[in-house]
């Protein structure tokens, strides 16, 4: 065979084209997210690998910080992410009503409780985070239910974080208040219990697994995964029900790259994508998929119903009477 000397150059031309024109074609999907990251991270890593065309950019911070970078880039003209994955679902309806979404009906989400996604596929929940009881092992009560809190054993005990800081606790206080059997004199009874309320979910949690406080109201991961490492607390699914968040995901109205946001979608609502969930040690959405260790079966936990659209249009009016209650 004759030795061409040009030949290795003509090669390496023809493999950097072909390097090109592969990067050229490649999707790349721009998430901004509240996930702690190392969760954010894995999530993303799953989707790659079930999706190696696709590159996932991804911005994790707070809801609050990640809606007011979004507001500002808003109004900028400039949006820059294709997909929202965060905490409470009445952020996503403010941003629905503004007009800053797009609807996807994905087919995944035929196995999900309608009350999980927004009829018209605007936002889809991902997981249930939800709040209830958290008490000491060594505390002399192991209370079953929301209204034991308000009752004079527990008057100072009791901690909670508040709605004026966490989104959770502001979606617990609506479906609350919104129970007949419980509404704002529960709350009224709380402070007059002398419940504090302080900043958020974390900490409760810490006060509580310290001691400085025999009972919480807080989220139920934090102490059921540290309850599995032998931290002295106990978590309760109070017999009238929890409050939930879903962490939701959504596509916005200007992404750059919807269909790539859709496949994320659908991984996330897929049954890979919600074995993930429990493996991160959440409870998931879908029915079927077994919960983390520490976690009861799905049908055992009654959750309290959430009108969304309403939970927004009161959120203002909610935080202000619940300052004027504990103060913020």
């Amino acid at each position: 065979m004759t030795f061409h000397p040009y030949r290795p150059a003509l090669v390496a031309v023809l493999a950097g084209t072909l390097l090109v024109s592969a990067m050229a074609q490649a999707e790349t999907l721009v998430l901004y997210t509240s996930q702690p990251n190392s969760d954010a991270q894995q999530t993303v890593d799953a989707f790659q690998a079930a999706h190696p065309e696709i590159e996932v950019e991804w911005v994790r911070d707070g809801t609050t910080r990640l809606m007011t970078r979004l507001r500002s880039e808003l109004q900028a003209g400039v949006t820059k992410p294709d997909l929202l994955l965060i905490a409470d679902s009445v952020t996503m309806e403010s941003l629905k009503q503004k007009g800053h979404l797009q609807p996807y009906l994905s087919d995944a989400r035929d196995g999900y409780a309608p009350a999980l996604y927004d009829a018209e596929g605007y936002y889809y929940g991902t997981k249930l985070i939800t709040t209830g009881i958290v008490y000491n092992t060594r505390a002399e009560h192991a209370p079953r239910s929301w209204q034991e809190l308000a009752s004079p054993e527990y008057a100072g005990q009791v901690t909670m974080p508040s709605p004026l800081y966490s989104g959770a606790a502001l979606i617990h206080l609506a479906a609350v208040t919104d129970m007949p059997s419980l509404g704002w004199d529960y709350y009224e009874a709380l402070a007059n219990n002398r419940t504090e309320a302080q900043g958020g979910n974390g900490g409760v949690f810490n006060d509580v697994a310290s001691g400085t406080k025999p009972y919480g109201i807080v989220v139920d991961f934090l102490p059921i995964r540290e309850a599995v490492k032998g931290s002295p607390v106990a978590f309760v699914f109070p017999e009238e029900g929890v409050s939930a968040v879903t962490e939701p995901v959504a596509i916005l109205d200007q992404a750059a790259n919807p269909e790539a946001a859709r496949k994320f979608i659908d991984f996330l609502l897929s049954e890979a994508g919600q074995q993930m969930v429990s493996q991160q040690g959440y409870l998931p959405a879908l029915d079927g998929i077994a919960a983390p260790e520490g976690f009861p079966p799905r049908d055992e936990i009654e959750l309290m119903p959430l009108d969304v659209a309403r939970a927004l249009e009161q959120a203002e009016t909610q935080k202000q009477r619940f300052s004027d209650l504990f103060g913020g």
